[in-house]
């Protein structure tokens, strides 16, 4: 088992390596750690590694084709939802969802171009800083 200060990792299936680096570097605020485009590459932002895995990777091929999708997300704590919500729809990204307000906050849902969902989620008071 990893030590709690490594980097937590989630798998995401895409069809394209390049693309999903693109959209994750320059919309997100990723930051590219390893490059090994077509079949992986993987994305960094603060303590999350996310595993981009394409069609010929070996990530890719250990899910059987027929394993249904979750709706399982990364979520994104952002300081203005509103903001970024402008600010990806100028840069051409569209939202799988509407804003839903709950008692923790709002929260909204996009894709990556492969169709994998991210929350973007602004919390009612600001999360405690360590």
């Amino acid at each position: 088992m990893t030590t709690p200060n490594q980097l937590a990792g989630v798998r995401y299936l895409v069809d394209d390596v390049t693309a999903a680096v693109d959209f994750y570097t320059t919309h997100l605020g990723f930051t590219l750690h390893t490059n090994a485009a077509p079949a992986f590459a993987d994305v960094v932002r603060g303590p999350l590694r996310l595993l981009l895995s394409g069609p010929a990777s070996s990530g890719a091929r250990a899910t059987p084709p027929d394993t249904p999708a979750g709706r399982n997300r990364i979520h994104l704590i952002v300081d203005d939802l509103d903001t970024e919500i402008n600010r990806l729809r100028g840069a051409g990204q569209s939202f799988h969802s509407d804003v839903v307000a709950g008692p923790g906050g709002r929260q909204i849902l996009l894709t990556d171009p492969a169709g994998n969902l991210i929350e973007l989620f602004e919390p009612v008071h600001a999360p405690a800083r360590a």
